[in-house]
């Protein structure tokens, strides 16, 4: 691959967007976690790169299944009456703020935030391609919020 299909991500140029970015996915993981039934190795907690951003995938949500992305979240919660009960704070990060009081993260650049999905989808392009060589378990591409990184995981059985 070239540097043309790798953006830059320095992080002293993309610190507080990315800790802003950060605080979010943990608002939106927090839903998951609160709304999905519990799987194996945590698997029903991450989030996962999709094309056009981050997912939670399909959750099951009543007699439906609810898949959320990074567009109008909130309005979304609400519009359907889903109401999620988790900690009101981040996990895994310093400065623990409860979101509602938290004034300080407030910078998003998009220009920074489609640089990082950019990255993900590579990423998660690679982790793929040697998935299905597997012999045992491997799990889905995922996006851990709280530590906010990607993961994938391989199980040999031995």
């Amino acid at each position: 691959m070239t540097d043309a299909h790798w953006p830059s991500l320095e992080l002293a140029r993309w610190q507080e967007t990315r800790a802003t970015l950060h605080l979010l996915t943990q608002i939106v993981g927090k839903t998951r976690l609160a709304l999905a039934p519990p799987q194996n190795h945590w698997w029903h907690v991450p989030l996962y790169v999709s094309a056009r951003g981050l997912t939670t995938s399909a959750v099951p949500w009543r007699e439906h299944a609810l898949e959320l992305e990074f567009r109008e979240y909130l309005a979304v919660l609400d519009a359907f009456n889903i109401r999620a009960q988790f900690l009101r704070r981040p996990v895994e990060v310093r400065e623990s703020i409860p979101f509602e009081q938290d004034f300080k993260h407030r910078t998003y650049d998009p220009e920074w935030a489609n640089s990082l999905w950019r990255v993900l989808v590579q990423l998660r392009n690679v982790f793929e391609r040697f998935r299905g060589d597997i012999l045992g378990k491997a799990s889905p591409v995922h996006f851990f919020w709280g530590s906010f990184d990607l993961a994938a995981s391989r199980f040999s059985g031995r």
